[in-house]
């Protein structure tokens, strides 16, 4: 039987920040969060270092599973989900470590050395609200945005997979844990967070498993912390959507 951690005494509050644009249903066993993907808060200038690309208003329509079961098998899509403000949730990257790129940095996964977004470095360009820009104009969070954080309750989106995110703080603690020592390999130097592989999950370090997820009240919950993953980046959910 799969193994969780149980958070317990979180009171949950279903009630968060709703930007005017975004529109939520619920019909036919789907929750469906419509919006034109700009956020309820300022963002940082765009293009800026690290992101070269323009903000841009979207046609987003992104449908979850409104009655979501556990599977216990974790599944890694590309999208994470999306906030209640109608924000896109995307906490991984396509970029890997490449010396032989100007940048440093290329879709070439052969170093397996993976960029983090939220890495100490801002490789990526994230304005003050975790965000960046892709080439189509659509901004998403690599991590929490204050607005969101600050928000009425505890709901701060729907993962790909139906289940809730929620922020409680420091009443959920992620488990992975920054490694000590030095990469073996290239890019060298200290682990300090620039990429995903110096990170290692330590079971018990914290209150939540490898998803960032924890049974509360019997439900199978994500959630978002202020170390990483930040972000779930990855869903156990039996059904995930697809969002490109």
């Amino acid at each position: 039987m799969p193994r969780y951690l149980v958070v317990v005494a979180l009171a949950l509050i279903p009630i968060s920040a709703n930007a005017a644009n975004v529109h939520i249903t619920v019909q036919n066993d789907l929750r469906c969060v419509s919006s034109d993907g700009l956020p309820d808060h300022a963002t940082g200038t765009f293009p800026r270092r690290g992101n070269p690309h323009t903000i841009s208003a979207q046609n987003i329509n992104f449908c979850v599973d409104a009655t979501p079961d556990y599977s216990g098998t974790a599944k890694n899509p590309r999208t994470i989900g999306i906030a209640t403000n109608g924000v896109i949730i995307r906490p991984g990257t396509a970029d890997w470590y490449d010396a032989s790129s100007p940048r440093g940095h290329s879709r070439d996964r052969s170093s397996g050395w993976n960029l983090d977004g939220m890495g100490p470095s801002n490789t990526l360009g994230l304005d003050q609200n975790n965000a960046h820009v892709d080439h189509r104009g659509l901004y998403h969070y690599h991590g929490l945005a204050g607005s969101l954080a600050s928000g009425t309750g505890t709901l701060v989106g729907w993962a790909a997979d139906g289940f809730e995110i929620h922020y409680v703080g420091e009443n959920a603690q992620s488990s992975y844990q920054l490694k000590k020592g030095a990469r073996s390999s290239a890019p060298g130097g200290a682990f300090d967070g620039e990429y995903v592989q110096d990170f290692e999950f330590v079971a018990g370090s914290g209150n939540l498993d490898e998803c960032n997820g924890a049974m509360v009240d019997g439900t199978y919950t994500y959630f978002a912390t202020d170390s990483f993953p930040y972000f779930p980046h990855c869903l156990k959910g039996s059904r995930v959507m697809e969002f490109r």
